[in-house]
């Protein structure tokens, strides 16, 4: 379908906002729809003296008998343009009589449904002050490590660095909103810096639930975005405003409490400088460089139900200062260059190490230091603002088997539950998750792929279960995964 344009001004509608279709195929924006009215306001039309909206004559006019008319005539005119005169100065449209526009704030509800409302943060006066967050309502280190041991399997590094970087930022909240008495002698003026966090690990390990998890354990607005589309100010794709734009939206427009969120950036990685480019780069460097105030804290102007500024779109102001910022991405080919930095460090001689040594290490992204990731592409003003860097491991065969029936969310207990509500029982012997757990592994997508191994799995047994109402108990087997046998069906006893 082809883009509108004003009639009058030519511009298109990504541009100007929605357009008002009038009769032959034309259309008018907002800005130049709200200039014609201002104009045929400001001066009066002597011509329409006399008539309604319509065209009809006054009333009073045609009803008067005739032998009348001559004898009235001069009073008739005295009054009727008295009364002129009295609705030219009571009316703000002047010389149109019983003519009313529209508003054009109730005529952009008509046209973008309504404004979003917004809860704006209210003055308080400094003594009333009440904390954002109370300090009894964030859990432990420890404790936040345990509810997230209960949904995340493994990555026991990654899960005590977010938890004590999570409990120390909140901590931080709430100390703007404690008085003076509440702290030792010389610390109320101490100010605390804020620690975002970088988050390496490769595909499907699990990086984006950690932090789903996180937001979920904690009750606060979570906003996800991706990298991808972010682009430089001025250009089509996402302005680097819409990110707290969806936090916004996530926390209901509440402006105080999207102000104590996290915001999640994946697929950073993808803003890496590019190398050897000949033409401008728009979703690289420049966009690292326009984070920087987000990341840092300071008032930005979002706008309110859409991810890009235009003049049908209200802005809002919101203070990132309290917002957690947690940058997440694979970064391929980022353990060739700690490779090739560890190598360096070898000598010739008796006690040199073997060059193919670290080739064999899978958990080579451990030893990432902040000149590895400068190297890969990020500029040195946007890793500075990311001083909590952590790393997750890839997953094994074991760690595969656990993810598919210990967390509390395992692939395993959701078909359990669906097979329920048919009053069916479903069981997974041991060997066969292992068997889906070792062809998840060989496809190298992480976690991503023991769901579509179960999907496939379980197509046909989803299909025929609820067929036969007499049926109590499935229990998939290693031969039926491996299509040598089928499962093992037991009938309900009645």
């Amino acid at each position: 379908m082809s883009e509108k344009y004003c009639s009058m001004c030519f511009r298109s509608e990504s541009a100007a906002g929605k357009m008002m279709e009038l009769p032959g195929n034309l259309c008018v924006c907002q800005d130049c729809l709200q200039k014609t009215m201002d104009t045929m306001s400001s001066f009066t039309m002597p011509g329409f003296q006399g008539m309604d909206v319509k065209g009809q004559v006054d009333e009073e006019n045609t009803s008067d008998e005739a032998e009348n008319k001559e004898v009235n005539s001069e009073e008739k005119s005295d009054e009727k343009t008295s009364s002129n005169n009295s609705n030219n100065q009571n009316n703000p449209f002047g010389g149109f009589p019983n003519v009313s526009f529209m508003n054009m704030a109730d005529f952009q509800n008509l046209l973008g449904g309504g404004r979003s409302r917004v809860k704006k943060k209210k003055q308080v006066p400094e003594e009333e002050r009440v904390p954002l967050i109370d300090i009894k309502d964030i859990p432990e280190p420890h404790k936040l490590k345990e509810m997230l041991d209960e949904y995340v399997v493994g990555q026991e590094q990654a899960k005590r660095i977010v938890s004590v970087g999570v409990y120390n930022h909140y901590k931080r909240v709430a100390a703007e909103g404690m008085k003076r008495d509440q702290f030792e002698d010389g610390l109320y003026d101490v100010e605390i810096e804020k620690s975002n966090m970088l988050m390496i690990g490769p595909t499907g390990c699990g990086k984006t639930y950690l932090v789903k998890t996180l937001a979920k354990l904690l009750n606060v607005p979570l906003a996800i975005a991706d990298a991808t589309s972010l682009t430089e100010a001025g250009y089509i794709g996402d302005d680097i405003e819409s990110v707290v734009s969806k936090l916004l939206a996530a926390a209901d427009n509440d402006v105080e409490k999207a102000e104590t969120g996290i915001i999640y950036i994946d697929e950073i990685d993808k803003l890496a400088k590019k190398k050897d480019a000949h033409t401008r780069d728009i979703n690289g460097e420049s966009v690292q460089q326009g984070m920087l105030k987000l990341l840092e804290g300071a008032d930005v102007e979002v706008p309110v139900g859409s991810n890009s500024k235009n003049a049908m779109v209200p802005l809002e102001t919101i203070n990132t200062n309290n917002i957690l910022f947690i940058c997440g991405g694979a970064f391929p080919d980022l353990d060739e260059i700690i490779k090739q930095r560890l190598r360096k460090q070898t000598s010739i001689g008796f006690n040199a190490e073997l060059r193919d040594k670290f080739d064999k290490r899978k958990d080579i992204l451990s030893e990432v230091k902040t000149e590895d990731i400068k190297k890969y592409g990020l500029i040195p003003e946007f890793i500075g603002r990311l001083p909590v860097v952590y790393t997750m491991e890839g997953l094994t065969k074991d760690m595969l088997v656990k993810i598919l029936k210990e967390p509390k969310n395992a692939l395993v207990k959701q078909y359990q539950k669906l097979l329920s509500m048919d009053e069916v029982k479903l069981e997974f012997d041991d060997d066969a998750l292992e068997v889906i757990a070792e062809k998840a592994y060989e496809k190298d997508t992480g976690a991503r792929a023991l769901r579509s191994i179960v999907e496939e799995l379980m197509l046909d047994i989803m299909y025929e279960i609820p067929k036969d109402k007499n049926i109590g108990r499935v229990v998939i087997t290693k031969d039926y995964i491996e299509g040598t046998g089928g499962p093992v069906i037991e009938m309900r006893t009645l």
